[in-house]
């Protein structure tokens, strides 16, 4: 009765802690963004013309300013526009520091053309003998290269498990990673669920004995 009932709690709990993350960020997005309203004038705000706070309005003006300020940057106007305020960012000294990186950093993840994850990969880390995922970033580059040639070495990313947003930025020779045939999200997906949800629909880790060592296959 006991092992049955260790089951059930088991059970229950692998159904309902995903549900409720899930519905707990999501409501930390919803009630986050419904504070845009506040930018719009008491007379404006849907609690006076509907009589009620409804959940999620301040989620479509936030969509719907996002899309406008897009879309007038995307025209020849807005793109300069644009250009007037970055360059006007750029001669404020703090202000320049701090707004040049987030732009490059966003550039990189957010464009079209951005490329911030290129490849999953098996990198000795923190130690020889010791593995993890790591992703490809691109080559050594400025005054570094000329220490570590980009030809020899990549720069790598290493995140940290179950939060991949923190992690390390290390450069490692090539003949030191192995190149994974698993896409960027299935990588992702493996280390933010610390090996439980495997590549190819398997799950669970492996037992010792069926272990192999990484390149050995």
């Amino acid at each position: 009765m006991v092992g049955a009932l260790r089951r059930w709690l088991l059970a229950g709990l692998l159904v309902l802690v995903p549900l409720i993350v899930t519905l707990w960020v999501l409501d930390w997005v919803v009630s986050t963004l419904d504070q845009t309203l506040d930018i719009l004038p008491a007379a404006w705000q849907p609690e006076r013309w509907l009589g009620m706070r409804v959940p999620g309005m301040g989620v479509l003006l936030a969509l719907a300013i996002v899309l406008g300020i897009g879309a007038l940057a995307s025209n020849y106007v807005g793109n300069q526009l644009v250009a007037w305020w970055h360059a006007l960012l750029q001669r404020i000294p703090v202000v320049r520091s701090i707004y040049s990186g987030v732009k490059q950093v966003s550039d990189t993840l957010l464009s079209e053309k951005g490329n911030a994850f290129r490849q999953a990969l098996l990198v000795q880390w923190p130690r020889e003998g010791m593995w993890t995922i790591a992703f490809l970033t691109g080559a050594p580059g400025g005054d570094v290269a000329r220490h570590l040639p980009p030809q020899d070495y990549l720069s790598v990313y290493v995140p940290t498990t179950p939060n991949p947003t923190g992690g390390y930025f290390v450069m490692v020779h090539r003949r030191d990673v192995v190149p994974l045939a698993m896409t960027v999200d299935e990588a992702l997906t493996y280390v933010i669920s610390m090996g439980v949800i495997v590549p190819g629909g398997r799950k669970g880790p492996l037992p010792p004995s069926a272990a192999a060592a990484p390149g050995s296959a």
